[in-house]
């Protein structure tokens, strides 16, 4: 039986689960002030911190959610800063939609899966 692994949990989600070989990372908004580029750079970084937890990086990234909470004004912004942070050559499979997000000046939560790196040996069943 494969073993999950979850970390910085509480009582409604953990940031990280890890299950197989797949790391699956919950919906990452940002705390930075600023517009959606100041914001999308904050969240990008944080997502390279949690991937970095569960050892793997953006290298191994499988797919990704990425919620605005007004997509005709901040497609293009977005874009531009994720366009700085993905790599050409390890693009995942990736949907953008518009969603009233948990609190008005969040303008963005990206939720991220990713393959392990070879080589990752599991952990404790749950790391709180």
């Amino acid at each position: 039986m494969t073993e999950i692994v979850r970390k910085d949990s509480n009582e409604r989600l953990s940031r990280i689960v890890i299950h197989g070989d797949t790391v699956y990372v919950a919906g990452v908004t940002s705390t930075a002030e600023g517009g959606i580029a100041a914001q999308t750079r904050d969240v990008l970084n944080k997502i390279d911190g949690y991937l970095a937890r569960a050892d793997t990086d953006k290298t191994r990234l499988l797919s990704v959610q990425i919620w605005l909470k007004d997509i005709e004004r901040d497609f293009a912004g977005m874009n531009e800063v994720w366009a700085e942070w993905a790599l050409p050559r390890a693009m995942p499979t990736r949907a953008t939609c518009e969603a009233k997000l948990a609190a008005p000046e969040l303008l963005v939560e990206i939720i991220v899966t990713a393959a392990k790196r070879p080589g990752f040996v599991s952990g404790p069943v749950s790391e709180s």
